[in-house]
């Protein structure tokens, strides 16, 4: 594994360490055996942003670090800014001002990934094209045009070489993610929640590379809402795309928040918030798939006050246990139940490490107080999620990663939400929903179906239980039965005994060297066998050499480590 992650990739491998050397951040190559690619000649000596990069702190110089590493380590990072629940609040602010618009690409090389892609020549499609681009960011470049059949689109064109770059930078991570463990654990980290988020981000990052599966993204949300009148989804024409380029239905409009074009156009913008909330959260507890990133940019308002929404290239996706959970927090909430807030807390998990379920109730209790006590115009479901994932982190609780997605969309919403509607609530929006999960789950339909899944799964228990005990006897019976026992926290004693004994086996070869060249230089030899300058034979001399090159190499072992 680490063999494919960063020596296969050699190159880059040695282009990233140079640059965390570069901010600071040689802790993290010289304690490991990152050192043995660079040499320690390169120091931290040198200006960023008029300040010497010495002198800031260890979060800005992740943010500088991977917007030198370019397009795919910016993008990783953007992804990262979502994961309140595994990072440090000072991370995910300095992750937040990360460019979202990079260098843009020449329109030549556009122009021959779309000559390469489409099905047919250029101009026969294109009746008219745009060669400056509408957006650039880390994925791709975005262009107006009009197809010759007289539709307006926006074309997606992705960079050149941005996929080869993301692929290898991720495997270079996991890679290198297993030595980073002690430095992610000082850090306040899990690095199971490491571990999980880079997993998230691998699926992730790949699916938005092909711009195929956002056009099937396009095309579930069309289907999911097709009958309704004051919601659009501009249509993704899949003829003309592909792995790299995308076509979609240029959407004319407004950005939500632009309140004085929503005014001018006579469309009341508290009734746009509303109804824009009602749609996204009818995403996420009726169909359990949902847009993950609604920023304004993405959600387009028409002149008959149709609301558009853009960019399909993140989705989430919920199961309905986790709709349920998720929906009856924000009730318990309300209800000021600390107790059934803990318990749907806990069902969202995978896995957590509460020991003490009283003290998790208390600290919950304290977010209820402080919430509720709240007015519309101060209370922020920003504040409350940051509290919520700060807990997450101290019960080193591990939930779905479309839960932060959700965490994070919320907390755009409300943003746009607040500008325009200034008595704006998003707990408010969601507890409607909260009960009415509430009523189907303990619905007489519901409940059968519970009862059915559970039957089958105890039947299926009872049948295999005589098998599972057979199979157990025969293999006691052969002999074959094998308990296996691991010992957890043994690895550093057991790294540091393994040290000791190979310096200590080094250092008895170095003594048996010494001893049996001292003894070989006391017998009488002929004068062929014996190095006339310093009378000794040459095996002897040959035997000190050897000894004093091991001894050289035990000396180098000890002063690296600075441990005898």
């Amino acid at each position: 594994m680490l063999f494919d992650g960063t020596f296969k990739h050699l190159g880059r491998t040695r282009q990233i360490i140079k640059i965390l050397i570069k901010y600071g951040f040689e802790d993290l190559v010289f304690h490991s055996f990152l050192q043995n690619l660079v040499p320690r000649r390169l120091l931290l000596n040198w200006t960023r942003e008029d300040r010497d990069v010495s002198a800031t702190t260890r979060w800005e110089r992740i943010r500088m670090a991977a917007e030198e590493a370019g397009p795919s380590a910016i993008k990783i990072a953007q992804l990262m800014s979502n994961r309140n629940d595994i990072l440090p609040e000072e991370l995910i602010n300095e992750l937040k001002k990360m460019q979202s618009e990079v260098k843009t690409f020449p329109f030549d090389q556009a122009k021959k990934i779309l000559e390469e892609e489409l099905p047919q020549p250029f101009d026969e499609i294109f009746e008219e094209f745009d060669e400056k681009p509408i957006g650039s960011a880390s994925i791709g470049q975005v262009y107006k045009a009009k197809l010759r059949t007289g539709e307006e689109v926006v074309v997606k064109v992705r960079r050149p070489g941005v996929g080869k770059l993301l692929v290898q930078d991720l495997e270079i991570a996991k890679a290198l993610l297993p030595y980073a463990k002690k430095v992610i654990e000082e850090n306040g980290l899990t690095y199971e929640a490491a571990e999980d988020s880079l997993l998230e981000l691998e699926k992730s990052t790949i699916k938005e590379l092909d711009y195929k599966n956002e056009a099937r993204n396009i095309e579930n949300f069309r289907h999911f809402y097709r009958k309704r009148k004051d919601f659009y989804v501009p249509r993704a024409f899949r003829q003309y795309s592909t792995e790299k380029v995308l076509v979609i239905e240029f959407a004319g409009g407004c950005k939500i928040t632009d309140a004085q074009q929503l005014k001018e156009w006579n469309i009341d913008a508290t009734k746009v918030a509303e109804r824009g909330m009602d749609i996204y959260l009818t995403q996420i507890f009726e169909f359990g798939y949902f847009h993950a990133d609604p920023h304004p940019g993405n959600i387009i308002i028409q002149e008959d006050g149709r609301i558009c929404l853009i960019d399909f290239g993140m989705v989430g996706k919920l199961m309905q246990r986790d709709k349920m959970s998720f929906a009856q927090v924000f009730v318990a909430m309300a209800q000021g139940d600390s107790k059934k807030m803990a318990w749907n807390l806990r069902k969202l998990c995978i896995s957590h490490e509460i020991d003490n379920v009283r003290m998790l109730e208390y600290d919950l209790q304290e977010i209820i107080e402080e919430y509720t006590i709240l007015d519309v115009s101060e209370s922020k479901i920003e504040d409350l999620i940051l509290s919520l994932q700060a807990i997450m982190r101290n019960y080193r609780m591990r939930v779905p990663g479309s839960i932060t997605l959700i965490f994070r969309a919320l907390g755009l919403l409300e943003g746009i939400g607040k500008q325009i509607h200034p008595e704006f609530n998003v707990p408010k929006f969601v507890q409607p929903y909260g009960f009415k999960l509430l009523k189907e789950e303990y619905s007489l339909e519901n409940l059968l179906n519970e009862g059915l899944s559970r039957a089958s799964e105890i039947g299926a228990l009872i049948n295999s239980i005589p098998v599972e005990v057979r199979a157990i006897l025969k293999k006691t019976r052969q002999g074959k039965l094998h308990v296996q026992i691991e010992h957890q926290g043994y690895e550093p004693l057991l790294r540091k005994m393994d040290r000791v004994v190979n310096r200590f086996i080094l250092t008895f070869i170095i003594f048996t060297l010494v001893l049996g060249s001292s003894i070989l230089a006391t017998i009488p030899m002929e004068n062929k066998f014996v190095m006339e300058s310093i009378g000794l034979p040459y095996i002897s001399v040959a035997g000190y050499i050897f000894s004093v090159f091991l001894g050289t190499i035990l000396l180098f072992a000890v002063l690296r480590t600075r441990k005898l």
